[in-house]
């Protein structure tokens, strides 16, 4: 699939560990991403492309490990999730549980 060019370049600067087309396949997470480390400019770029209630979406199904305190906080203040919800964790399964 193309994908706008200027969404690109955000997707190369926030996720930088792999190719804007790969991260682009994964919008939510991609989402994640930009709301953790993208700047106001790249946001109101994403915003010609995403939806509010896709960047809602995020937070109500937020991958693990990708926000941060500061970030998680700011938005869920933005789109008015009084209280804020607990950060989204990683369970790592205990080798012992294993079948």
């Amino acid at each position: 699939m193309t994908y706008p060019k200027d969404l690109c370049g955000i997707a190369e600067r926030v996720v930088w560990f792999e190719r804007a087309e790969e991260t682009l396949r994964y919008p939510k997470r991609f989402l994640a991403y930009l709301m953790t480390f993208g700047t106001l400019e790249e946001i109101l770029t994403a915003k010609k492309y995403f939806s509010d209630e896709d960047f809602q979406e995020v937070l109500l199904d937020a991958p693990a490990g990708i926000f941060d305190a500061r970030s998680w906080s700011y938005w869920n203040s933005v789109y008015k999730n009084n209280p804020t919800p607990p950060l989204p964790f990683r369970t790592i399964p205990h080798q012992n549980d294993r079948s």
